[in-house]
């Protein structure tokens, strides 16, 4: 299969994802006391949209718990499959995390709005991942189902 295929742009595979998706790993999730950042917010309509959510945030070392969820320090320690692993990084503090995210082997990496990596994109696609770039999950949920 081209790599080429696994950069998803097209509305109808962007419903995909969301349609066949049930667990999401929030790569820089942000605690209740920031209740008022989309990195907080968005995992918090997708739980309640029913998704379940597993936060990983990347500070935040005293927090073992977001949105009733056990926090989870790296990808690769997330026991079981991910489907979705959603992204909330500034796009050049990404490349680290490539590593993990190709070991958990999601189905699809979706870089919240404002965040494209391309190179980053790139990689995980040739990995067989698909990746969805700088698109909202909330918004498109709300959007597209």
């Amino acid at each position: 299969m081209d790599w080429q295929q696994n950069i998803i742009t097209d509305l109808e595979r962007v419903r995909e994802a969301l349609r066949e998706s049930k667990r999401v790993a929030v790569l820089g999730i942000k605690p209740e006391v920031h209740a008022d950042r989309a990195a907080h917010y968005v995992p918090e309509y997708l739980q309640s949209a029913g998704y379940q959510i597993v936060p990983v945030p990347v500070y935040y070392p005293d927090v073992t718990e977001i949105l009733g969820e056990k926090v989870y320090r790296s990808l690769t320690d997330i026991p079981g499959e991910i489907d979705i692993v959603d992204v909330f990084r500034r796009p050049n503090d990404i490349p680290p995390h490539v590593p993990d995210i190709i070991a958990k082997k999601p189905r699809w990496v979706w870089f919240q709005s404002g965040i494209r990596n391309d190179a980053v994109a790139r990689e995980l696609a040739q990995a067989g991942i698909r990746v969805i770039q700088d698109r909202c999950m909330l918004s498109d949920h709300r959007r597209l189902m």
